[in-house]
C-alpha cells in the first residue's frame, strides 16, 4: 500500500492489540499521521492480504519475519523494539544521546522479553497450537512464570525508575520516552491478564504504578484509549486472562 512518505504504514493483525500497540501508542503519543493497514476496507487496500504480501518479501526494503511491521521512507522496519526506536529517535521519545539510545533499547528489550515469556505462559509448547491442546504445559509453566519471572522482571524495573534521578515517574530521564509508553502497555496487559498475580507485587511497586498513570493520564493517550481506534484485550493476543493460570488470590489484608 503507498501512503505519502509524512504517513508510516503500520501492518499488523486486525482485532488484536498485541505487540502493535506497543507501536501505536508511540504513534498516539507524538500525534504522527499513520494509516493502520489491515483495518481498512480490501477496497482501499486494507485487510490481512498487503500484510502477506511484505512477509513474503513483496515489498519496499528489508523482508521481515513477522509483524508488526512498519513501512516509512521505502524502508520495511520490523521487531517491536526496533519499531519504536526508530520512531522514538525521529520524534523526540528518547534523548539524542548515543549512550542513552542504547539504555532505552536495552530496557525496551527487556521489555520485551517480559512480553514473550508472558505469551508462553497460554502456549508454552508451540505457537500454532492451541491453548486447549497444551492446557496442562500452560498451567505448569504459568505457575513458575506468576511465582518467579514476574516478581524478577517487575522488581527490575522497580529498581530501574528509583535509581533514575527524576524519582520514578520516568524509566529514564526526566521526560517521556517510548519505554514509559512500553512499559505502560506491559503493565496494562499483566492486569488484564495476571490481576491476581500482580497484585500481589503491586506494593512493592509504587514506582512503576505511578508511571502508568502517568502515561495513562497523557492527553493524546486518554484520547486514544477513549476512541474505537483503541482495541480491547482479548484472548487471541499476547495477554489472555486464562483464571486457571493466575495463581491463587491475595490473603485478604
Amino acid at each position: 500500500m503507498h501512503t505519502p512518505d509524512d504517513v508510516y504504514a503500520l501492518y499488523y493483525w486486525d482485532g488484536l492489540p498485541g505487540r502493535g500497540e506497543y507501536v501505536r501508542l508511540v504513534l498516539e503519543a507524538v500525534g504522527a499521521p499513520y494509516v493502520d493497514v489491515t483495518r481498512l476496507p480490501k477496497e482501499e487496500g486494507g485487510g490481512h492480504a498487503p500484510m502477506f504480501a511484505l512477509l513474503r518479501g513483496e515489498g519496499p526494503g528489508l523482508r521481515p519475519l513477522a509483524p508488526p511491521v512498519l513501512v516509512h521512507d521505502g524502508r520495511a522496519i520490523a521487531q517491536t523494539a526496533n519499531i519504536c526506536a526508530y520512531l522514538a529517535a525521529r520524534h523526540g521519545l528518547v534523548p539524542d544521546d548515543p549512550g542513552a539510545q542504547a539504555e532505552a533499547l536495552q530496557l525496551a528489550l527487556t521489555i520485551s522479553d517480559l512480553v514473550t515469556e508472558t505469551h508462553d505462559t497460554h502456549h508454552p509448547i508451540a505457537k500454532a497450537l492451541y491453548y486447549e491442546d497444551q492446557k496442562v504445559e500452560a498451567r505448569r509453566y504459568a505457575e513458575r512464570f506468576v511465582a518467579e519471572r514476574l516478581p524478577k522482571f517487575l522488581r527490575y524495573f522497580e529498581a530501574v525508575a528509583a535509581a533514575n534521578r527524576d524519582g520514578g515517574v520516568h524509566l529514564l530521564g526526566d521526560a517521556l520516552t517510548y519505554v514509559d509508553l512500553s512499559m505502560f502497555q506491559t503493565l496494562e496487559g499483566l492486569a488484564y491478564a495476571f490481576p491476581r498475580a500482580l497484585a500481589r507485587i503491586e506494593g512493592e511497586l509504587p514506582r512503576l504504578m505511578a508511571l502508568r498513570g502517568h502515561v495513562a493520564a497523557l492527553p493524546r493517550i486518554a484520547a486514544y484509549r477513549a476512541s474505537p481506534r483503541c482495541r480491547s484485550f482479548n484472548e487471541h493476543g499476547i495477554f489472555r486472562r486464562y483464571p486457571e493460570l493466575d495463581g491463587e488470590p491475595a490473603p485478604a489484608s
